[in-house]
C-alpha cells in the first residue's frame, strides 16, 4: 500500500516537473522572443516616426520640394515601413506569415468590396496628386458643391480644408477629382472688378477720373498692366461705371475694400450721387 502511495506521489511529482520545465523552457524561449520584439516594435516605431519627421521637415524647407507631395509620401512610407516591421517580427515569432498574407489580402477583398464608395475617393485622391490642380496652402472653390477654402492636407481619400472663418472641411477626393474648382492661388496676380453706378444728371467724366485717381495712386496697384476705368452700361435709373485692376494675389481683398471706401469718401465730397432704386405711386380719385 505504501509501495502505491509512494509510486502516485512520483508519478505527480513527475507530471508538476514536465509543466514546470515546459513553461520554463517556453519563458526562456517564446516569452524572451516577444518580450525583445515588443522592444524592436516599440523603438523601431519611433525610429520611423522620428526620420519621416525629419526628412519631411528638411524637404519643406527647400523650395522645390512640392509640400503635398512630401506630405503624402511621407505618410505612404511611414505606414508601409512600420507594416513591414510588423511582418518581419511575426516571422520572428516563428509564426507561418503566408497564412497571415492570404488572410490580410482576403480582409482586404472584403474591405474593398464593404467600402466601395471609398474607392472612388482613393482613385480621385491619386488622380489629384499626380494631375495637381491644386496644392497645400491654395485657396479653391469647388463650384459644384458650394465650397471653398484654404487646402491644410490632401489626404489619400478626402481633402482638408479651412475656411476664412477658421471651420474645418473634409472634401472626398472623388467629389473633387470630378468637380469645377477655382484655384485662386495658383496665379501671382489676380483682377479686381469694381462697378459703381452713379446718377444720370452728375458728370461722368469727372466720376470716371475720380475712380481711376483712386485706383492708381493705390499703393498696391500694379502699373502693368494699368487700372482700366470706362462706362459699362446705361442702366434704367443710373450710369454704371467699372473699374479693372491688377494686384498680387495676397492684396486683393486689401485693395478691394481700400477703393470701395475711398471711392465713396470722394464722391461725397465731389456731389456725385449714388442713385437708389424709387417708386413712384399715383393715386386716382374716382
Amino acid at each position: 500500500m505504501n509501495f502505491l502511495l509512494q509510486a502516485s506521489t512520483e508519478s505527480s511529482s513527475d507530471k508538476w516537473s514536465v509543466v514546470i520545465d515546459t513553461i520554463v523552457s517556453w519563458c526562456f524561449n517564446t516569452g524572451i522572443k516577444i518580450i525583445i520584439s515588443l522592444l524592436i516594435l516599440f523603438i523601431s516605431f519611433r525610429i520611423i516616426n522620428a526620420t519621416a519627421r525629419k526628412i519631411q521637415n528638411r524637404l519643406n524647407k527647400s523650395e522645390k520640394a512640392d509640400k503635398t507631395l512630401v506630405k503624402t509620401l511621407s505618410y505612404i512610407g511611414k505606414t508601409g515601413a512600420k507594416i513591414i516591421v510588423v511582418i518581419c517580427l511575426v516571422g520572428y515569432l516563428g509564426i507561418d506569415t503566408s497564412g497571415l498574407t492570404a488572410l490580410v489580402t482576403s480582409l482586404g477583398v472584403c474591405a474593398g468590396l464593404a467600402v466601395n464608395g471609398a474607392l472612388s475617393n482613393l482613385a480621385g485622391g491619386v488622380i489629384i496628386l499626380f494631375t495637381r490642380p491644386f496644392r497645400v496652402d491654395d485657396y479653391i472653390e469647388v463650384v459644384d458643391g458650394g465650397i471653398s477654402g484654404t487646402v491644410e492636407d490632401i489626404q489619400i481619400v478626402c481633402t482638408k480644408l479651412r475656411t476664412p472663418d477658421n471651420k474645418v472641411i473634409y472634401a472626398p477626393n472623388g467629389t473633387l477629382s470630378n468637380s469645377n474648382i477655382i484655384n485662386y492661388s495658383e496665379k501671382d496676380t489676380r483682377r479686381v472688378d469694381f462697378s459703381f453706378d452713379i446718377a444720370y444728371d452728375n458728370d461722368f467724366e469727372m466720376a470716371k477720373q475720380l475712380v481711376a485717381s483712386v485706383c492708381a495712386s493705390h499703393e498696391l496697384a500694379l502699373a502693368d498692366p494699368a487700372p482700366m476705368v470706362r462706362v459699362s452700361e446705361h442702366g434704367q435709373s443710373s450710369i454704371k461705371i467699372t473699374a479693372r485692376v491688377w494686384v498680387k494675389n495676397d492684396d486683393y481683398w486689401t485693395v478691394k475694400f481700400d477703393v470701395l471706401e475711398r471711392v465713396k469718401k470722394l464722391f461725397d465730397e465731389s456731389g456725385i450721387t449714388i442713385p437708389y432704386n424709387q417708386l413712384d405711386v399715383h393715386l386716382k380719385n374716382d
